[in-house]
């Protein structure tokens, strides 16, 4: 929030920060960032991003800084991120529960060598 605080730059200065906050979740083990952005929660609700921002921003220099609001913010972000991976997911194993069994023996075949080739043919078992 420090970061905000100072508006080092012209532009870019809120991508920057969601980008230093995925950086900081990844290195804290939050898996989901890969799969499915924050960032674009945040940009759908940017207006709501502004508004708790500011709230805060406007809070620092006080004997008792406002975070709640920009924590209720990230944290609604946060359930909205894995709510979308969580819709991902169910259309993922939709269209899994569709391919058919060949097909399903060749991505194993990838996931277990790491790649598929025309010589792979010799040493498997689905062929």
């Amino acid at each position: 929030m420090g970061f905000l605080e100072i508006h080092p730059f012209q532009d870019g200065n809120g991508r920057l920060s969601r980008i230093v906050t995925t950086l900081l979740m990844l290195q804290a083990g939050y898996a989901i960032v890969p799969y499915c952005s924050l960032e674009s929660v945040i940009e759908q609700n940017k207006d709501a991003s502004y508004f708790a921002l500011r709230r805060t921003q406007l809070t620092i220099g006080t004997p008792s800084p406002d975070w709640q609001t920009w924590i209720d913010f990230f944290v609604q972000s946060v359930a909205t991120q894995v709510a979308n991976l969580e819709a991902k997911l169910d259309v993922e194993r939709i269209v899994i529960a569709a391919i058919p069994a060949l097909s399903l023996a060749i991505i194993e075949f990838a996931r277990n060598h790491g790649r598929v080739t025309l010589g792979a043919s010799d040493s498997c078992d689905w062929c």
